[in-house]
């Protein structure tokens, strides 16, 4: 019988939610994904060590004033993700996400400007933009940089997704893929109710599934990939997704079984789905979120959570 993992594989595109190269090469996902928080982890690793020196040395070669931390500290900060980038697309066939500052989710201009840096460091790299998706916190000013992005052929991955709102505003501008956080929307149920929830009825869960059946309902082409899992019960349950991005631990844990799966996410029945269209201007945006106390508290808290490891990585960087 083949692993819960190679199961899963057959009926979604299985990603890798690390930074660690050797991760990759153990669970052979289609595509990768980064984030402040992962880079952190894995620069402090002994094997990446070269990525790190290169980054400060290219960082520094960039500045005009080595002495002025603030001056080259950004150039290996944005060196150091290309570097972890091309690293994890060597191992694998897709794309791989990277990040734009989290300190730039409510700054459209400033979000174009540093994603079309990355892509051109990526392509001096050697590195096609179409093996490049450009992660962006699902803010308004975020959805909107990504829309033009997208009208660049710059394709986007949009994070930090806790809200239906979200999902839908990011469909309306064409992203190209949609994170949705599954286990940090567990999170906050559990902590605000007290409750314990199985996979049949994690709000995580749900949320991700009525996303998916939206989208299929009416044509939407963004690719929705959940995210964020505390246990492989949540993986399942979302079997069938367009994609899932799963983090080592659980990778680990579903290549170790050979339970049988079911499929759980199916395009043909979402569209005999009776749902409503919407469409979202910003006044309306705005107010959904506002009605919506965990999308606003998770994506507020995950902005600085983002940020502040940008900020202990960057101070690593100083340090070397």
């Amino acid at each position: 019988m083949p692993s819960q993992l190679e199961q899963l594989k057959l009926v979604t595109t299985v990603v890798a939610d690390t930074g660690d190269i050797e991760s990759i090469k153990q669970y052979q996902p289609e595509d990768a994904t980064t984030n402040p928080s992962l880079l952190l982890n894995a620069a402090q690793m002994p094997q990446y060590q070269h990525l790190v020196a290169d980054a400060i040395s290219w960082g520094k070669a960039q500045a005009t004033d080595h002495k002025t931390a603030d001056t080259w500290a950004n150039h290996a900060m944005d060196r150091l993700a290309v570097n972890f980038g091309v690293e994890l697309l060597h191992q694998i066939p897709g794309r791989v996400s990277t990040e734009v500052d989290a300190h730039l989710s409510f700054d459209t201009q400033a979000t174009l400007l540093k994603a079309r840096q990355i892509i051109a460091d990526y392509e001096a790299a050697g590195i096609d933009k179409q093996r490049i998706l450009i992660k962006i916190a699902a803010t308004w000013e975020g959805i909107k940089a990504a829309e033009i992005l997208e009208q660049e052929g710059i394709n986007c991955n949009l994070t930090l997704l806790f809200g239906f709102a979200q999902a839908v505003a990011c469909a309306e501008a064409g992203v190209f893929l949609i994170s949705p956080f599954v286990g940090r929307i567990l999170d906050w149920y559990k902590a605000s109710t007290g409750k314990q929830y199985t996979a049949s009825d994690d709000p995580g869960v749900l949320s991700v599934r009525k996303i998916y059946e939206y989208y299929k309902k009416f044509d939407y082409q963004t690719v929705v990939m959940g995210a964020s899992f505390r246990n492989i019960g949540e993986v399942l349950a979302l079997a069938g997704c367009d994609r899932l991005t799963i983090s080592p631990g659980l990778l680990a844990e579903l290549k170790a079984s050979d339970a049988s799966i079911k499929t759980q996410l199916d395009a043909r029945h979402a569209k005999t789905l009776s749902l409503e269209k919407i469409t979202l201007d910003e006044a309306n945006f705005r107010w959904q979120m506002n009605e919506d106390a965990m999308a606003t508290e998770k994506l507020s808290e995950g902005i600085r959570k983002f940020n502040a490891d940008y900020l202990t990585l960057r101070q690593y960087l100083l340090q070397q």
